[in-house]
């Protein structure tokens, strides 16, 4: 998994784009604090033909943001992420990304 942030200068705003190995997968979103954890408003990923799933968001600059893939219905954490927060919620650690 990646991730890649890219500042622009002319606005308050970094691109990131998060990239999925998963071959075997049919579906890969994005849900987080910048979507309300909203499966509906999630960020879906592309299927790229080297297996991948690839998508990008433009995010608010300055601030933190907790997340999670969904893959074919199941959570799960990116090992790039700049931190980890603990959700008492799901039970389980958010990937943070710090911008």
């Amino acid at each position: 998994m990646a991730i890649k942030k890219q500042y622009l200068k002319s606005k308050p705003v970094c691109k990131v784009t998060f990239t999925v190995p998963a071959e075997e997968a049919k579906k890969v979103a994005v849900v987080g604090s910048f979507n309300e954890w909203n499966t509906k408003k999630a960020v879906q990923l592309k299927k790229l033909k080297n297996g991948n799933f690839k998508g990008t968001v433009d995010l608010e600059k300055d601030n933190s943001y907790e997340f999670r893939y969904l893959v074919d219905g199941t959570y799960t954490n990116d090992e790039q992420a700049d931190a980890y927060a603990w959700n008492d919620y799901a039970g389980a650690e958010n990937c943070v990304l710090n911008l």
